[in-house]
């Protein structure tokens, strides 16, 4: 096994708090095994341009619970995205070899990736070009498979957490329909984890059968039936990705396509409001729309130690020479799971006991 002097760490995708916990362990636990740990800027950007530098104790100092990453993001792809006989393939540019040039020159031995499922699948595809990688799950919509949870969901539940506990109290005295808006393109962690925690009366999530995974007279039903109870407000929280049956099942998007072939979402909590401003509802819908706030802020102590610990492990696993795998929580152990494993499971659903929690204590 050939010793690793070096390693190599980047953050691509969406950031989130915890990332520079990540970042402060895998450089001490790597000084403590005498490897030195070069940072590259911006994604897979850094290792493309061959834009990075050293990253030392002095550098990760006090950056525990800081949200954002100090090595910056990208949603960089070195990879082309194609149809081929009715299969989606991802051929190589001439970015991977700028990869490998770079990682060559600067004496990277073993590089860690932190990221979501588009990350993560990169560095899944350049093993296949020779690239020793190790994964860490990054993503506030917790829908990366190999683990049951990933770096940052636990933070972005406080802030809507927080907010919905916030929203409450204005839903309330001005008899409002409050409708929430949260991050989720096919998987509705943040919206089920969020909605129970923050006493939502209506949790919409993008999972569901494929004509749509909701409707508005299913709204409504709930919004009535709250009202002849005599509770004059209701509070509604939607996944981006939920897919109304008056649409199709489709998904309500701006039409921008990023690098990995998404198409951006956002705008699915106005059309319901304007949906039911149809229906002569007596309370007023109004609609907010967390975006990144969800991304931002401190790190919350569950965030700190899984980043912690899944930043010793990635710089363990590196050690031993275990590559091609990710970090992953599952119970209350960090394992090395495979990578084909763990993306053959993106995007990861919403446990059905949380729905079924969800749906059991529905009284109103």
């Amino acid at each position: 096994m050939p010793e690793v002097k070096r390693i190599g760490v980047l953050t691509g995708g969406g950031d989130s708090p915890g990332i520079n916990a990540a970042l402060r362990a895998i450089v001490r636990r790597a000084h403590a095994a005498g490897v030195e740990v070069i940072g590259f800027r911006d994604g897979w950007k850094g290792p493309i341009k061959g834009e990075g530098g050293p990253l030392t104790l002095e550098d990760v100092s006090g950056i525990l619970y800081l949200g954002g990453t100090i090595l910056g993001t990208s949603r960089t792809n070195p990879f082309e995205k194609k149809e081929r006989n009715g299969e989606t393939v991802w051929e190589p540019t001439e970015k991977v070899e700028a990869i490998k040039g770079n990682l060559k020159k600067q004496k990277i031995d073993a590089l860690i990736a932190i990221g979501g499922d588009d990350t993560l699948g990169v560095a899944h595809r350049l093993r296949e070009h020779g690239v020793k990688a190790v994964g860490i799950p990054q993503t506030i919509d917790n829908d990366i498979g190999g683990t049951d949870y990933a770096i940052g969901f636990h933070s972005a539940l406080a802030t809507v957490t927080d907010a919905l506990d916030k929203l409450h109290t204005t839903a309330h005295a001005h008899h409002r329909v409050l409708i929430v808006e949260v991050m989720g393109r096919d998987s509705g962690w943040i919206a089920v984890y969020g909605g129970l925690a923050g006493g939502a009366d209506v949790i919409i999530v993008p999972e569901g059968p494929p004509e749509g995974s909701f409707s508005v007279d299913e709204v409504e039903e709930v919004i009535r039936r709250r009202l002849k109870q005599d509770k004059r407000f209701s509070i509604v929280v939607v996944a981006e990705g939920a897919r109304p049956r008056e649409l199709g099942g489709k998904q309500v998007a701006s039409g921008e396509v990023d690098a990995f072939g998404h198409v951006r979402l956002g705008g699915v909590g106005y059309w319901l409001a304007d949906e039911l401003k149809k229906r002569n509802l007596p309370l007023t819908p109004r609609v907010t729309v967390l975006a990144y706030l969800q991304r931002g802020g401190i790190a919350t102590p569950f965030d700190r130690l899984l980043a912690t610990r899944f930043g010793v492990k990635a710089v363990e696993l590196a050690l031993e020479g275990v590559y091609d795998v990710l970090t992953g929580l599952r119970g209350t152990e960090v394992e090395a799971v495979p990578l084909a494993q763990a993306l053959a499971e993106c995007p990861k659903p919403v446990d059905q006991e949380l729905l079924r929690v969800a749906k059991a204590i529905d009284i109103g």
